[in-house]
């Protein structure tokens, strides 16, 4: 037995005895030295203790990597010890096999059905001292998948919220009247009004539909396994979310896309200004004021802002003061901490000279500037079938979302922005 295992249950019957003493008003002096003795044995078992822990961490560890290894070096001892001559006389004369061939044929067996004797392929290997007529044999082991890379989700860095539906739609009523309040003129005048307080509704409808379907060839089913599979799940599961990501901010609003908030700038009442000058901080503070006067922001710092890794390239490039190093690009993360920089849900730059955009967005009294509808979750449906002349297998992924913004005034597109001198 451990010796940590020893102590921890010499603590047990030290604190059941100490239950027992402490329990009692007025304990004589025998029980009372008694109380003593346990709770400094107690205080001295939890030195030890620790010290067990640390000393058997070391034989914890090389147990674990043993125990790791143990079958399958066991399995390719016995394989080692396989005699093909034993087979080949099982076959032509009816020979019971024996010692170490046996127990492998037996483990071949239980593993799946065999018509005639199986062989493990390892059997087959050229051993030390024999010759092939290439020469010295070079064996390839296939490691674990390497997955793909995949641009990082900004739509959660920009605040957007993520709502799961079951079924149905989702509507926001949002208002747009302008209630205003009004003085009196005079003792019995009426205060000014009636004013109608209006609504309208922000909806989330399950009407895009975005899916991978992907064929998958036998041999790289057999490449590796089971673990293969899992590789081109998240494959296709990152390919969506990439996919998702792009459709929040570019998508067209056609050809089964959600409309997505740069494109339906007109639609979802967000203001854009072409900025029509080098990129810098002033042009963005122009918008950052725009907030901040139409009560969505309190300051720079609750501002997010959506920008283009040429952005930062041009920005870091212009000096705002001769002389001093500091650059425009200082300036603008001054004001606004953390710019989240993406390629996937930003256009790239383009005209001559070559234009940007920069998406500001804020989370005014707790509201998102943008709702991402997903309902339920991804389908993954296998088809074994289709492709099972060839021995392949079939995957198709299915998400439903839809994208839509409450308040446009939460949003700001800044256009325009140059990343070089005309």
């Amino acid at each position: 037995m451990l010796e940590s295992t020893k102590i921890t249950r010499r603590q047990s019957e030290i604190r059941q005895a100490l239950a027992a003493l402490v329990g009692k008003a007025s304990p004589t002096e025998d029980e009372t030295r008694s109380m003593e003795t346990l709770d400094a044995e107690y205080r001295t078992n939890e030195t030890r203790y620790r010290a067990a822990l640390v000393a058997e961490d070391g034989e914890r560890r090389e147990a674990g990597a043993e125990l790791e290894t143990r079958s399958d070096r066991e399995f390719a001892e016995l394989v080692a010890g396989f005699e093909m001559r034993q087979v080949v006389l099982a076959l032509d004369e009816g020979r019971a096999l024996s010692g170490r061939t046996a127990e492998v044929v037996q483990e071949l067996r239980s593993a799946g059905g065999y018509r005639g004797v199986p062989v493990p392929l390892m059997a087959l290997e050229v051993r030390a001292g024999e010759t092939v007529a290439s020469g010295t044999p070079d064996p390839i082991v296939t490691r674990p998948i390497i997955d793909r890379l995949f641009p990082a989700s900004v739509a959660a860095q920009m605040g957007a919220q993520l709502i799961t539906v079951g079924s149905g739609a989702v509507e926001w009523p949002v208002t747009t009247s302008a209630v205003t309040a009004g003085w009196a003129n005079g003792e019995t005048a009426n205060v000014a009004g009636p004013t109608t307080y209006a609504t309208t509704d922000k909806a989330l409808k399950p009407e895009q539909h975005l899916g991978i379907h992907m064929r998958i060839t036998r041999k790289s089913l057999l490449q590796s396994g089971d673990a293969l599979e899992q590789a081109i799940r998240r494959d296709m599961n990152g390919t969506m979310a990439a996919e998702l990501d792009k459709a929040i901010f570019l998508g067209t609003g056609s050809s089964g896309q959600p409309l997505g908030v740069i494109p339906g700038v007109a639609t979802y009442g967000i203001a854009s200004t072409d900025a029509a000058d080098l990129a810098s901080w002033g042009a963005l503070r122009a918008a950052v004021v725009r907030f901040m006067t139409a009560n969505a922001a309190t300051g720079p710092g609750a501002v997010k802002a959506l920008v283009r890794p040429e952005l930062w390239d041009a920005m870091d490039d212009i000096e705002a003061f001769t002389g001093t190093g500091i650059t425009e690009w200082d300036r603008f993360v001054k004001n606004i901490p953390a710019p989240v920089m993406t390629t996937n849900a930003l256009a790239a730059p383009s005209g001559t000279p070559a234009e940007t955009q920069v998406l500001l967005s804020t989370s005014a009294g707790g509201v998102a500037p943008i709702f991402v509808g997903l309902w339920g979750a991804v389908d993954l449906i296998r088809d074994p079938f289709t492709d099972a002349q060839s021995g392949g297998l079939r995957l198709t992924a299915l998400t439903t979302a839809d994208v839509t913004v409450a308040r446009g005034t939460q949003l700001e597109l800044v256009t325009g922005l140059e990343l070089e001198a005309a």
